[in-house]
């Protein structure tokens, strides 16, 4: 697989609103129309040359390093860059590590995450200073309808951030901005969500295009205005970086971990470049792996971890289905927890261990730490032709 068909897998799994925008037609936003022209000049990288073959680039094994070999240069940027696959446990535990690492060294220490968003920074604020629990957490910043990625991938890191107070910042922009502006360009939003917009978005790294061009052309898009394609990445990548300089301006003691998606950061275009417009800062780039051929520029470091596997996770085996603004029970799998208590089609869920059901979303919020052989207790209200509805509760142990 090539980096760039890397990079567009990478892409194409981990959004909604790109999904969205590359199957719905929407009008044309010409960069000169958008909220701020180019700002910032980046040399165009020359086209592709064949490399003489005693130019072929080579990695001496032997002097292959670790990655508690690399924390001390780390150390010294201001600015430490991480990228993920986001569905990797491994790429999670290696980001754990460097900021367990880096904390020792600089204790003030701030980790940026792309994976919430930024009206919700006050939970996150709130749950580092112990004020929130963790369910609590995922329902306050909406966790499972904005990012839906297991959160057992991230726990690790939010807790080691909450045991040593350590602040978080929310860089992305809210889904709802993206995904409008995806669809309309920027003159469709609001005063309101205009002012949520990046204030400058720089368009002039062709080679930034060039690379979303390619992702953009690998897919149908039926007649999808690329324009407003590009304009949903800027945004993000603008909007991150924008998030990050502005915390670090506020916060001038402070050094800073940023977790993205590896698509965000390799070559540095992404966030790295447009955060350092913004405040010239020291900074590296650490990526997890690349199902491509590594060359000069992609990172700084790029690790190497073995497979690891989240742990089974508990399960009651019910297959849901959304009827009316409610979660009902489609059908009990065989042999499970569900099927063994007697639960029955057209259920619907009312509550687990207290906590009220309405959703998929609020299912995975009481649900998301079970492990298999835990017993939780469900309250599932069953409609009955000819008599009122029955509230019945069943003590599950989870597979």
């Amino acid at each position: 697989m090539s980096i760039w068909n890397y990079f567009a897998k990478w892409y194409k799994g981990f959004s909604p609103v790109l999904a969205l925008a590359l199957m719905t037609g929407c009008a044309s936003t010409p960069p000169s129309a958008q909220k701020a022209p180019p700002v910032a000049k980046h040399p165009a990288r020359a086209a592709p040359v064949a490399t003489p073959i005693q130019a072929t680039p080579s990695v001496n094994l032997g002097a292959m390093s670790d990655l508690e070999g690399i924390i001390p240069e780390l150390a010294e940027k201001r600015v430490v860059f991480v990228g993920e696959t986001h569905n990797r446990y491994e790429h999670h535990l290696t980001q754990l590590e460097i900021i367990r690492r880096l904390h020792a060294i600089q204790p003030r220490l701030a980790i940026g995450l792309e994976f919430f968003q930024q009206p919700f920074q006050e939970f996150l604020d709130r749950y580092v200073a112990g004020e929130l629990s963790e369910q609590e957490l995922l329902q306050g910043t909406e966790y499972y309808q904005r990012w839906r990625h297991d959160f057992r991938l991230y726990a690790p890191i939010l807790r080691y951030a909450k045991e040593h107070r350590l602040p978080v910042v929310a860089l992305n922009l809210p889904k709802e901005l993206t995904r409008k502006a995806g669809l309309n360009g920027l003159d469709s939003l609001t005063a309101e969500e205009q002012g949520n917009v990046p204030r400058e978005i720089d368009y002039s790294d062709t080679d930034y295009e060039r690379r979303i061009k390619e992702i953009f052309d690998q897919h149908p898009h039926n007649g999808q205005n690329f324009t407003n394609f590009l304009l949903v990445q800027l945004l993000w990548d603008e909007g991150m970086a924008e998030q990050a300089a502005n915390w670090l301006t506020a916060h001038p003691e402070y050094h800073m971990v940023i977790l993205a998606g590896s698509g965000h950061l390799a070559y540095g275009s992404g966030i790295p470049q447009r955060l350092t417009r913004r405040l010239p800062v020291s900074s590296a780039i650490v990526l997890n792996n690349w199902d491509g051929t590594p060359e000069a520029g992609l990172a700084d470091f790029l690790l190497l971890p073995q497979p690891h596997s989240l742990p089974p996770a508990g399960k009651f085996g019910a297959l849901l289905e959304h009827n009316n603004g409610l979660l009902n029970v489609s059908a009990c799998m065989p042999d499970s927890p569900c099927e063994t208590a007697g639960i029955k089609r057209g259920d619907q869920l009312v509550s687990i261990n207290g906590a009220l059901i309405t959703s998929m979303a609020d299912l995975r919020v009481a649900t998301w730490d079970k492990k298999p052989g835990e017993t939780v207790t469900l309250e599932v209200r069953r409609e009955r032709r000819f008599s009122a509805a029955q509230e019945l509760t069943y003590e599950l142990v989870l597979q």
